[in-house]
Order: C-alpha cells, then sequence, then structure tokens
C-alpha cells in the first residue's frame, strides 16, 4: 500500500469491516453466499434510514430479459416534476441490492431534489455480463417512458453509480449516446470501475486495500467477464470505446486509497481528449468505499456534497 495517511473520516468503515470479520469472519473468496451475507452485515452497519417524510416506495420494472426490482425515492414535500437520477449500486457485480446502499439512494434524492431510481441489477456468477447492464439499460428506457408516472422531467435524467455501478453508467451513457437512446443530463461515476487492463500504478500501490484489494478486484472482473476479460465490447469496458465525443457532462471522482483509483483518472482523461465536459475530483487520504462514511465524517460529507453541487448545476440551473 501507498505511504500516504488514511483520512480519519475512513475510520467508520474500517470499524465496520472489522466488527463485521469478527462476527463472521473473513469476507469468503470464493463462497459467493457467504461473501453476501458479509456484505449486508458490513453495509448495514453503516446506513442509516431515509428521511421520515420521504415517499419510497418498491416496484418492478417488466423488461424483456425479465423483471426488475427498483425502489424509488421522492424527497418529502417536494411538488411537481423533478430531475431524475437513475442510481446503480457498487459491489463488484457480484454484491449489494436495494438495501446495501439504500442511504446512498436516498441522500442523492434528498440533497439533489430528485427522483432516485435505485436498480436491484442481476449479479455474477449466476448472470454475467451483460446482464447487469441490459438490467440497467432497459430499466433507463422504462424511467424515461415512465417520466409522469414517477412525476420526474423526461429531459433532467442523470445517471449516477459507484464502482461497479460507476462502469454501469459509463455504460449506459455510452449505449444512450450510440443507440439515440433515451437524454442523460449528466453522469456522477464514483471510485469507478472502467475496464482498464489493470495494470496501472493504483493496482500495485494499493494492492492490500484497505476497502478493496487488486486480487478481488481480478476476481470480479472475471466472474464478469468469464473467459473474456480482454473482450473490446465498450459495454462491458467504457474504457475501451473508440470515442468518448458527444457524452453527457461527467463527474469522476475516485478515492486516492483504492487500486482502482486510475481507473478514474485514465477514464476522465479520455472523455477530456475526446473534448467532452468532464471535472475530476481525488478524495484525498480516502479509501474505495468512502461515500459510507459520510454521517460519521465532515470529510467525507464533503465529498458527497460535492458530487449533489454537480448533479444540483446540471439539472436544475
Amino acid at each position: 500500500m501507498g505511504s500516504r495517511a488514511i483520512h480519519p473520516d475512513m475510520q467508520a468503515i474500517l470499524d465496520a469491516s472489522a466488527r463485521t470479520t469478527e462476527q463472521l469472519g473473513p469476507r469468503a473468496a470464493d463462497d459467493v453466499a457467504a461473501a453476501r451475507r458479509w456484505w449486508t452485515a458490513y453495509t448495514q452497519a453503516l446506513s442509516r434510514p431515509h428521511p421520515e417524510d420521504m415517499h419510497v416506495y418498491d416496484r418492478i420494472v417488466p423488461t424483456d430479459d425479465g423483471d426488475v426490482p427498483v425502489r424509488v425515492y421522492r424527497p418529502g414535500g417536494a411538488t411537481g416534476r423533478l430531475p431524475g437520477l437513475l442510481y446503480l449500486h457498487g459491489g463488484g457485480f457480484m454484491l449489494g441490492d436495494l438495501d446495501s446502499s439504500d442511504s446512498n439512494a436516498w441522500g442523492f434524492a434528498q440533497e439533489v431534489g430528485a427522483v432516485v431510481v435505485s436498480v436491484d441489477y442481476r449479479l455474477t456468477p449466476e448472470h454475467p455480463y451483460p446482464a447487469a447492464f441490459n438490467d440497467c439499460y432497459a430499466t433507463l428506457v422504462w424511467v424515461a417512458k415512465n417520466a409522469d408516472e414517477l412525476a420526474l422531467d423526461a429531459e433532467r435524467i442523470a445517471v449516477v453509480g459507484d464502482s461497479a455501478g460507476g462502469n454501469l453508467g459509463a455504460a449506459l451513457c455510452l449505449a444512450a449516446r450510440d443507440r439515440s437512446g433515451p437524454a442523460i443530463a449528466a453522469q456522477a461515476l464514483i471510485y469507478m470501475s472502467a475496464g482498464t487492463d489493470q495494470t496501472s500504478a493504483s493496482y500495485s500501490e494499493h494492492a492490500d486495500g484497505p476497502g478493496l484489494t487488486t486480487a478481488s478486484t481480478f476476481k470480479y472482473r472475471d466472474l464478469y467477464l468469464p473467459g473474456a476479460r480482454d473482450t473490446r465490447d465498450h459495454y462491458a469496458r467504457p474504457i475501451v470505446a473508440e470515442s468518448h465525443a458527444g457524452l453527457p457532462p461527467a463527474w469522476v471522482h475516485s478515492a486516492e486509497i483504492d487500486p482502482i483509483r486510475d481507473d478514474g483518472r485514465a477514464y476522465a482523461a479520455k472523455i477530456a481528449l475526446s473534448g467532452g465536459n468532464v471535472t475530476y475530483r481525488e478524495a484525498r487520504g480516502m479509501i474505495h468505499g468512502f461515500l459510507r462514511a459520510r454521517f460519521s465524517g465532515p470529510a467525507a460529507q464533503a465529498e458527497f456534497d460535492a458530487i449533489c453541487g454537480f448533479l444540483r448545476r446540471e439539472l436544475l440551473e
């Protein structure tokens, strides 16, 4: 791991991980069910309930590949059509559900003043690529078509994803551009996996985490793209797209002490070199998953606020 000190606000994440490991044992390397139990306990330890006046409900989105569960969040007291956010959770494509990142989803709804639709996409190893991508793209199309039901403005829909969700968010923006799909007003990609060849400096500097390890990134990649890690399909690996022009304004936000830090740097550079509108921010001294520390650390809260500020500027001004 690199020599830079870990920011004190990350202690909440480190403590939650340690407590979960004490209760359940180390996160399993090959036992998917055990890994998911660990992830559920860990994320619940850092979760907070949504505001009491927020309107939150679950529903099913019908798609050609099957039903996709989603959770919809609308800020309390909001009237009229609001901007929309499609939220895509992290978890290495193998972990996570509507509960694991609930606090992120409702936080974006509250702080941006938007209707958030959180997607419970299919996971690996049961469902490798393109299952998760197809679920997310179909949900994006559904949100745009059902803007009236959701009381949101179909011309003001942004995509927000963290970690694996950042990969999916980038892929959706590429697909919407390529397919003349729903208009996406902005994209926020947080400690994203971009589909690089995973040989950049951060993969060696921070191979042992904390928060995420390089070995885990290899495992998640191989489960998502079994036998196809070098695919040139840019919906699987957004970094390999022939062009990153014509994409919505982007906010790319990495953690400094993170093996996949350089994925964010590289993806932001691709957009910039294509003439796109992109802001890159790096959370100094912070680790993968820093959004989960916002309730206990003012600096982590400031990182969250910066993302929300970008989304408000793009969606409300």
